[in-house]
Order: structure tokens, then sequence, then C-alpha cells
């Protein structure tokens, strides 16, 4: 590499022809063979469906800096982000789709944690509770893909793209 190779992209690089993904972490926080939902309430997406800690990464955030703000701050608990354990990343898109439908979802699972979980967002979510993965509810689809391959024990490949 020579001195004069830039070490960034250029501002306009990644406008009008190129696909910008939303990145959001999910924690899948689990207590035995139990793991924690929220119902979802006010958001405008899936509402009336239970869900995962989750949330969008905020820019200059790492994903797993996100899994353990984002459990804070709808769940109230303390996680390190060492004890977050990678489960899959979800390629979800809708082809010729708008870009806020251009998602990448990074999924963790957490079974140490500091504190009780309570719920924190009660304008974002009804309830939260502790569910046997032999017996969930109604989970938002593309979360429930991730849980029954936990109940089943089964390894996700690393990435999976789910085109809508």
């Amino acid at each position: 590499m020579s001195d004069t190779t830039p070490e960034s992209y250029r501002p306009d690089d990644h406008l009008g022809h190129r696909t910008l993904l939303v990145a959001a972490a999910y924690v899948v926080l689990r207590r035995g063979d139990e793991v924690l939902l929220q119902l979802r309430h006010g958001t405008g997406y899936m509402d009336g469906w239970w869900g995962l800690l989750a949330g969008h990464v905020d820019p200059g955030e790492s994903v797993h800096e996100a899994a353990v703000r984002e459990a804070h701050e709808e769940a109230g608990v303390r996680l390190a982000a060492d004890d977050l354990v990678p489960l899959t990343v979800l390629h979800r898109f809708e082809r010729s789709g708008p870009p806020v439908e251009q998602r990448v979802d990074v999924f963790f699972l957490a079974q140490r944690w500091q504190g009780e979980p309570t719920l924190q967002e009660p304008d974002k979510s009804a309830q939260m509770g502790w569910f046997t993965l032999a017996d969930l509810p109604d989970v938002v689809p593309h979360e429930r893909l991730v849980l029954d391959a936990v109940a089943a024990g089964t390894q996700l490949p690393a990435v999976v793209s789910l085109p809508r």
C-alpha cells in the first residue's frame, strides 16, 4: 500500500446506487430453558407480537455495544460485551424495496447479566416476561426463526439471507 491510499470512503460513495443496511442488535436473554420476551406496543412495527431485547445500532457504535445498551435501556440489566455469544446474522431485504427495508440483524445469546429484568420502556412494550422455549407466544417471525434454532439446539449458519 502506498502512503496515498485513503483510509475511508468518500462521503458521497454510497449515495444513490448502493444499498445501505440498517443494522440492529438482538439479545436472547436465556435463563435455563426460558427466554425473556416483551410484547411490542406503540412502535409501529409488529405491535402485538412478542420480541427479544433489540434495537438499532447508533452511529459510531458497534453491534456489541448496541446489544449491551439495548438490554439496559429495555430491561434494566447490565451485560458484559464479552459475555455475548454470537448466534447468527440475518440479512433481511426487499428486492427493489426502499432503503429502510435493507436490514442486517445481529443476534447474540446472553446467559449472564446483572440485575433483574424489568420493563423499562412502557411506551414501546406492554409487557415483559419469561417464556419456555418449548411454549413461545406469537414472536416476530424473523426472531422466531432464531429462537426455534436455540430451542432445537441447532446452530444457524453464520449469515442467513431472508428476501421478502
